[in-house]
């Protein structure tokens, strides 16, 4: 075997035990990146502090545009989201509508 080849075949196994290995560590958060024990909370993150979803016109992490934006959310810790306070009313597992 020539040595081109070998080390070819060499950066192939090394490129496909790194994917094995990121597959394996994928189990570790779900598929929209949230880690295990977190869920997403609507309105309650301030302006440009979301994690994403902030509506039309928007395209994802720190776009929202308003305080405790209904349709924006932020990760937080499973359990707590619908007991965080805002000034209008407490955080939701769904998209809310605001003022």
């Amino acid at each position: 075997m020539k040595a081109q080849t070998k080390i070819a075949a060499l950066t192939a196994s090394a490129f496909a035990l790194s994917m094995a290995a990121a597959v394996a560590n994928a189990d570790d958060s779900d598929m929209d990146g949230a880690q295990d024990g977190m869920e997403r909370c609507y309105g309650i993150a301030l302006a440009g502090e979301n994690d994403c979803a902030a509506g039309p016109g928007t395209s994802c992490q720190g776009t929202s545009t308003v305080d405790f934006q209904g349709n924006a959310w932020t990760y937080v810790e499973e359990g707590t989201c619908e007991s965080i306070e805002t000034p209008y009313g407490n955080g939701s597992l769904e998209p809310v509508e605001r003022p």
